[in-house]
Order: structure tokens, then C-alpha cells, then sequence
């Protein structure tokens, strides 16, 4: 159970994560942030990445195996990053439409789910 609750703590977290640093990119695009000074850019990404911190620091806590949860360090960060690179994905796909999906990119993901296979493999 505290697998699953990391995992989906992760998700979330990386939703906010995408949106603190790539949503400024968003609103430029649709033309409301064209003349927001660097500083309320960051200020803005900060304010998101603050709730990504509040998912990402407790599902680490409690995924981690030393404090009773069923992943060890490196096993997270792997999970972590396969995580982040999926939610960015559907979400390049979703909000940034004209970012194509290309074969290199699904080739990178099957390297990183390998990558997950190998450092859960005994």
C-alpha cells in the first residue's frame, strides 16, 4: 500500500512539477505572461513547484525502505524519472500541441522502463 501511495504522490507532484516549469512557456505562448519580467516568471514556477514539493518530500518519506516503505533509494529515483518523463509526455501532447512524438522519444522510454526492470531485478 505505501508503494502505491508514493507512486501516486509521485504522479501528482510531477504534474505540478511540469506546470512550475514549462506552464510560463504555455502562457507566453497564448500571449498573457509576453511581458511578465523574469522574476514574476520564476516567482510564478515557485509558487507552483511549491505544491510538488508538498507531494514529492512526503511520497519519498514514505516510499523509502528505511522508513518501513518497499523502495530503496535507487529504485525511487528510477521510478521518479520514469514518472516525470510519462507526465511530461501527456502533457507536451495535450497542452503543447505541434510537439510530435516521435520514434527516438518512445525508443528513450522503453530504455527507461528497462531501466526500472534492471534496478528492481534481484
Amino acid at each position: 500500500m505505501q508503494g502505491l501511495k508514493t507512486i501516486v504522490m509521485l504522479i501528482f507532484s510531477n504534474v505540478f512539477m511540469t506546470f512550475a516549469w514549462y506552464g510560463h512557456l504555455k502562457l507566453s505562448q497564448m500571449k498573457i505572461s509576453t511581458d511578465w519580467p523574469l522574476i514574476l516568471v520564476i516567482l510564478f514556477s515557485w509558487g507552483i513547484a511549491f505544491f510538488e514539493y508538498c507531494l514529492t518530500v512526503p511520497a519519498n518519506r514514505i516510499g523509502f525502505i528505511d522508513n518501513g516503505g518497499p523502495f530503496n533509494l535507487m529504485q525511487l529515483k528510477v521510478i521518479q524519472e520514469v514518472i516525470s518523463l510519462t507526465v511530461f509526455t501527456i502533457i507536451i501532447l495535450f497542452v503543447f500541441k505541434g510537439q510530435p512524438l516521435q520514434w527516438n522519444h518512445i525508443a528513450a522510454f522503453v530504455c527507461l522502463v528497462l531501466a526500472v526492470f534492471f534496478v528492481f531485478l534481484k
